[in-house]
């Protein structure tokens, strides 16, 4: 290709990531903003104007990624992205997430630095990097994007843990990322390439030994592992949750995890049979340590915190699956899993509102404020995958395709599989429970109200709590959009 054909590939390259482009500029100009409301002398009213730009950004990318869903899929700066409708869905759930923290933000007054915007910007602009990525290069550098923003976005929160959690995060994430670059380089030493999407590197993996295969996959999985707060790179997430802000906590759940699930099913059709047992054995071994686990906590962001790691492992069963069923429903859990869990956070704290979230200071709430304890119970009923929410629709996704794979490969691990997934659902329904059981059944042993009592707040959660249960009765909505990737 000579110089010419180049600069025309790189034109058109341009062109296919307007999103991306946006952010970026998005990103440099809400820093220059922020340099001009900041030296007005009412402190909250430049806040809130730095709040407005970024909403409006938000929604700006979010129209923006829309405009991509009828693109023909092709490659942007062959062979380090590419763009799809696979692709664009988890950009628009990405980009949802954001939004949403931001309406959190605001709905609950919180104070943040001006900084904690432009580095929301970074974080999305890396996981739209991430969800387009096919080559282990863009991989390795959108993660990074991801967790240095990551990294300053708890450091900086105003809380005394935050600096605490901060440094417990970075310090896990930078050996996840270490032993991730590691495995990288053995890729590249044993297939002569870093394009995932190369037939050389299947051919290259599939003429070594199992166990030089296994290591490198399991090395090269540790900055994935890390983001979906899987065993045993799960360590700092319970930490994380409990010091950081509600509303970052809560994009920090959901987002990192979507653009992850992608780049996992993205690596299975050029990885060896070997690659899904292992996905099978981390995913059990993460739905048990985090079941467990959570049974014994008692305060409710670090049990969702071990629910979440749970929860990633159910999500690693779709894909273990190994089936085009198994991926769409994959896909259908995390988008599921987004929503529940985005709920579950702004209701703990519509009822705490930047509080501690001990368990027993939400004992008796349920008596005196009906509507918002009445959908924390339902988003605990969701995660718990019972009806009639999306939740349990989800789990019968996922086991259904397990089972079907099962029936056709005959797999004994996925059996396994599935009895484990089982008997952990049961498990989890006695942590799940919990909160309702304290807020309807307790008496209120609290001498201070302080429940946000919004109207908006409430009426947010009444449309999370609509969509939680319209895919229950009307999965097919979101399985359409899923089916035309």
């Amino acid at each position: 290709m000579d110089i010419n054909q180049q600069l025309i590939q790189i034109r058109q390259s341009l062109g296919g990531i307007a999103p991306e482009l946006f952010l970026a500029i998005f990103f440099c100009l809400f820093l220059f903003a922020e340099l001009v409301f900041m030296r007005l002398p009412k402190k909250e009213k430049a806040s809130l104007y730095l709040q407005n730009v970024a909403l409006t950004g938000s929604i700006v990318t979010l129209l923006l990624v829309l405009g991509q869903w009828n693109e023909e899929p092709s490659y942007r700066f062959q062979p380090l992205l590419f763009l799809d409708r696979q692709a664009v869905f988890f950009k628009i759930m990405i980009t949802l997430s954001w939004i949403f923290t931001l309406i959190h933000v605001r709905v609950l007054k919180y104070d943040f630095p001006p900084e904690f915007n432009a580095l929301l910007i970074a974080a999305v602009a890396g996981l739209n990097l991430l969800s387009m990525s096919t080559h282990f290069l863009t991989i390795y550098l959108s993660l990074e994007l991801i967790s240095i923003s990551s990294y300053l976005l708890v450091a900086i929160s105003p809380y005394k843990k935050a600096a605490e959690g901060g440094i417990k995060y970075l310090l896990f994430g930078s050996v996840s990322s270490a032993v991730m670059l590691y495995g990288i380089s053995l890729i590249y030493g044993l297939t002569g390439t870093l394009d995932i999407t190369s037939d050389a590197m299947t051919a290259g993996l599939n003429n070594n030994a199992e166990l030089v295969i296994t290591v490198t996959i399991v090395l090269t999985l540790a900055g994935l592992l890390f983001k979906l707060s899987l065993v045993p790179f799960h360590v700092w997430t319970p930490d994380i949750y409990e010091a950081a802000p509600t509303p970052l906590v809560s994009f920090l759940s959901v987002a990192p995890k979507a653009a992850v699930i992608l780049v996992l099913m993205r690596l299975a059709a050029i990885l060896p049979a070997s690659y899904f047992s292992i996905l099978g054995g981390i995913a059990l071994i993460s739905m048990t340590i985090g079941n467990v686990a959570a049974l014994w906590q008692s305060n409710a962001r670090r049990l969702l915190a071990y629910s979440s790691i749970a929860q990633a492992g159910y999500l690693l069963v779709g894909i273990a699956a190994y089936s085009r069923f198994g991926f769409e429903t994959a896909v259908f859990y995390t988008a599921a899993y987004l929503f529940i869990n985005l709920a579950a956070f702004f209701v703990l704290d519509l009822l705490r509102p930047q509080n501690n979230t001990d368990m027993k200071a939400y004992e008796g709430l349920g008596r005196k404020h009906v509507w918002i304890s009445g959908i924390l119970t339902v988003v605990m009923i969701a995660l718990a995958g019972l009806p009639p929410t999306v939740g349990f629709t989800s789990k019968l996704f996922i086991f259904s395709a397990l089972w079907e794979s099962y029936r056709q490969q005959e797999f004994s691990w996925m059996l396994w599989l599935m009895v484990g997934g089982i008997l952990n659902a049961a498990i989890s329904l006695a942590y799940y429970l919990k909160l309702p059981y304290l807020l309807f059944f307790k008496k209120d042993i609290q001498e201070t109200d302080d429940v946000n009592n919004r109207f908006s707040g409430k009426v947010i959660a009444g449309i999370l709590l609509g969509v939680i249960l319209l895919l229950f009765f009307k999965p097919e909505m979101l399985m359409n959009w899923i089916s035309s990737f």
